[in-house]
């Protein structure tokens, strides 16, 4: 009986281990899940807005090489985040353990309703757009081949991510080496096509204002830190690493860096063949580069490559974002449909539902509302960098209230650099806020409608502050 009694309980633990995530991803697929999370299309556009700002080439590769440090000071604050508090929550339970469940839940809510949803719609519309450029829909119209490609690939890619974390992982790892080979490509046609063009691009270049800071310089680091955003994600899968406590450490170093070099190849590229001013008069750097290097078939090729790395962002948001579903659903009972993992699949399969269901919606609401939607989802970004900010501060909350902690790995030059940190997420709160506080959608103030976002939220939260105790609090789990 004592045997018996033994084996139920064994084989009741491993059902319950089937159930939660477990350690699947080993370090290279991590590490090329967050390179195609933050590589998006934002190098494509942001270096011409930073060339105009910066004014000479010093100034401008200062802003990338900064925005490479800021972006590894706080991989390190994640790293130690991540590797104390490993789960699938990432900053949803950074912030639950550091200021309690009702926080927590308005990120969540932000983050899974709106953010990240609006984010695979906006994203699956890049794809569509330039999908339909580079292979038109028959007799489509365009603005309907592009929904038709958006649709299309926010489908494919559910398919893809119910399927499992092996599928999706191994996804992601071919779609970003494409997007990285794309990246090198652009490079490449500057230095091995197109030799000769420093010359003449630096011969219309305007000159330099002075040898002072210029006076954009901040908002050009808006720009620069816009477009390496999206390393924090790593933390949504602390819980599924093979290493957890050593590959979180590496895969954010090495994604970081990686990402780093990329963008200042990609920079020097786009510099090398316009020059300043023909940099910061381009609307498409890298498609006016491939064009000189291989006329109108480079232009096809760049729009091929857009949506390639639309494509990659996709796929990854789509496996990071619904863990947050994931989480919150462990905490809340009415939400305790979100919690379902499947173990033979090793993902969340009904928030991974939840969250293509909400994408497809978004996309018919941006099909119908054009510019509205868009500007719906772009304006709550001072709702992430408030979070943002948040998440950085847990760190010395927690140091503070947990000091007997094991802590794998500890931010060095601790407290400072998780203050420059601290002190970075409040910058681009402030300047996302002044951004927003200066535009309005139908006539009112867009700061409105990250309020309403979280106004929503204190609604809901209300609602389930009737739920005495949560199914599996998030808090009482073992670190």
């Amino acid at each position: 009986m004592p045997e018996s009694r033994e084996r139920n309980a064994e084989r009741s633990a491993g059902q319950a281990d089937a159930d939660a995530p477990r350690p699947m991803l080993g370090l290279r697929p991590a590490v090329l899940l967050i390179v195609g999370i933050v590589v998006g299309a934002g190098i494509f556009k942001a270096p011409a807005a930073v060339a105009g700002m910066t004014g000479s080439p010093g100034w401008m590769f200062l802003a990338w090489a900064l925005g490479g440090l800021l972006s590894l000071v706080g991989a390190l604050c994640y790293a130690e985040l991540a590797t104390s508090y490993p789960h699938a929550g990432g900053d949803y339970h950074f912030l639950q353990r550091a200021y309690g469940r009702a926080l927590a839940f308005l990120y969540g809510w932000a983050r899974y309703a709106v953010i990240t949803t609006g984010s695979i719609a906006l994203l699956a519309f890049v794809f569509g757009d330039y999908l339909q450029q580079a292979l038109p829909l028959g007799t489509l119209a365009p603005a309907t081949g592009s929904t038709v490609y958006a649709a299309a690939a926010v489908l494919a890619l559910s398919l893809v991510n119910l399927r499992g974390l092996r599928s999706s992982s191994a996804t992601q790892s071919w779609l970003t080496l494409a997007e990285v080979a794309g990246l090198l490509l652009v490079a490449a046609t500057a230095a091995l096509l197109l030799p000769q063009a420093l010359p003449q691009a630096t011969a219309t270049a305007a000159p330099a204002s002075g040898t002072g800071l210029p006076p954009a310089f901040g908002l050009a680091m808006v720009f620069v830190l816009l477009t390496y955003g999206g390393w924090n994600e790593a933390a949504y899968i602390s819980a599924e690493l093979r290493h957890g406590r050593r590959d979180m450490v590496r895969a954010l170093l090495l994604s970081v860096g990686l990402v780093s070099v990329l963008y200042l190849l990609v920079c020097w590229a786009y510099w090398h063949v316009l020059g300043m001013q023909g940099l910061a008069a381009s609307n498409a750097p890298a498609a006016d580069v491939l064009r000189r290097g291989f006329g109108p078939v480079g232009e096809r090729v760049m729009a091929a490559l857009v949506a390639l790395s639309a494509l990659t962002s996709i796929n990854a948001t789509m496996i990071v974002g619904a863990r947050t579903g994931y989480a919150m659903g462990r905490d809340w009972r009415r939400l305790g449909w979100l919690a379902r993992w499947d173990g033979a699949r090793a993902c969340p399969v009904t928030a991974l539902a939840a969250q293509s269901a909400a994408a497809l919606l978004l996309l018919g609401l941006g099909s119908a509302s054009g510019d509205g939607f868009r500007a719906m989802v772009e304006f709550t970004a001072p709702v992430f960098w408030l979070f943002f900010l948040l998440t950085g501060a847990a760190l010395i909350v927690l140091r503070r209230r947990e000091p007997q902690h094991v802590r794998p790995f500890r931010v060095p030059w601790y407290p400072l650099l998780p203050l420059l940190f601290c002190a970075s997420s409040a910058a681009m709160l402030y300047s996302s806020l002044s951004y927003v506080s200066q535009q309005s959608l139908g006539g009112i103030s867009a700061a409105w409608i990250g309020a309403a976002v979280l106004g929503v939220g204190v609604l809901l939260l209300l609602a389930l502050q009737r739920d005495a105790l949560a199914i599996h609090p998030t808090h009482k789990e073992k670190p």
